[in-house]
């Protein structure tokens, strides 16, 4: 099944080939064939070609051969990361290279765009992100390797949740301008929204460097989030799944449960009527529930307001002994039977 992103640019493809109709490009004795190619991808990428909000979404104020001239420009220039999902797969280079040098503009031309850009800004400044982005674009069709105009579009495009295009953008501009800091900032922020925390903590490595002097506190604190990020990912990555490796004594891939009966303040043969609470952990029902425990520690806060429960633990560490009538489970205890009917006990 296609992804998201795929989906997108089969539909900005579909506007492709009618856009080729209507300017010319292709000879209108070919649009039957162009209708069918056009119905073809439809189909095989399960979009819809009438949805218009879906076409303008797909192409973000902008065409894709507007796209694809902004490629032809920076052609031959890397990325500034070879991590993440957006430049690694793409075997892209480490090391943005030149810029490739753009048509030559009139001052007419140059002046338009900084217009735009400005009316982009005010656009930002009022929450209007989707004008914002399709100020922006008019001003990078004008030019399109300038990196504030990417990177400016890349923020709207991540104000409007849009981040997969955000990095397409950031990574233009640090291609064009390595020492655009702005535009490591936002590459870090939409690689982070994508969840490439590793590619995110470079993006932000990348600008404090171009930065200097130990980076800002806004640059620093981005590398930071994205590298608590790693390794809390490492951490979780490193717990086996339940009934894989076995992780200690307990077998099956459980944890040793014997430790849990002293953090109860008991374990092996019950005596003075409690239960005896090695049998109790080897009982399968009771070992899944204490491996969800074990694997969700807030899940405590809840359980233990349970005053069934938080009595039967009391009971372990010897204060059910003396205690009579607590329950129809005999020696004073707790019956098992209908604490395990609890909805909140259950839930484990």
């Amino acid at each position: 099944m296609a992804s998201a992103s795929k989906k997108r640019l089969a539909l900005a493809i579909i506007d492709f080939l009618s856009t080729s109709l209507k300017d010319g490009t292709v000879s209108i004795d070919d649009k039957d064939s162009i209708e069918v190619a056009q119905q073809c991808i439809a189909e095989s990428f399960d979009v819809d070609l009438t949805d218009k909000a879906a076409m303008s979404d797909a192409l973000g104020g902008q065409n894709l051969l507007s796209i694809y001239g902004v490629y032809e420009k920076l052609r031959g220039k890397g990325t500034a990361s070879t991590a993440g999902s957006s430049s690694a797969k793409e075997a892209r280079s480490s090391t943005p290279a030149a810029p490739a040098a753009g048509p030559t503009l009139t001052a007419e031309q140059k002046q338009e765009a900084e217009n735009l850009k400005g009316q982009g800004n005010s656009a930002m400044a009022k929450k209007d992100y989707k004008n914002a982005i399709d100020l922006y674009s008019k001003a990078v069709n004008i030019m399109p390797t300038n990196p504030v105009y990417l990177s400016n579009r890349a923020a709207a495009y991540s104000a409007s949740s849009k981040h997969e295009q955000a990095v397409i953008d950031a990574e233009a501009a640090v291609a064009a301008d390595p020492k655009y800091t702005k535009a490591w900032s936002r590459l870090g922020l939409a690689r982070y929204a994508l969840g490439d925390a590793k590619g995110s903590m470079e993006a932000y490595q990348k600008g404090i460097d171009a930065e200097g002097n130990g980076g800002s506190p806004a640059m620093k604190k981005g590398f930071e989030t994205a590298k608590k990020k790693i390794e809390e990912e490492e951490a979780l990555g490193g717990i086996d799944d339940v009934g894989s490796t076995p992780r200690g004594p307990g077998a099956g891939g459980m944890p040793d449960l014997s430790g849990l009966a002293s953090m109860l303040g008991g374990g092996g043969a019950g005596g003075a009527g409690s239960p005896d609470l090695g049998s109790l952990l080897n009982n399968p029902m009771f070992a899944n529930m204490a491996q969800n425990l074990m694997s969700n520690p807030d899940m405590m806060n809840n359980i233990m307001s349970n005053p069934q429960l938080r009595q039967m633990a009391e009971s372990f560490g010897g204060s059910g002994a003396a205690g009579g009538g607590r329950g129809s489970g005999g020696g004073g205890q707790p019956d098992l039977s209908s604490l395990l009917q609890d909805p909140s006990i259950a839930e484990m």
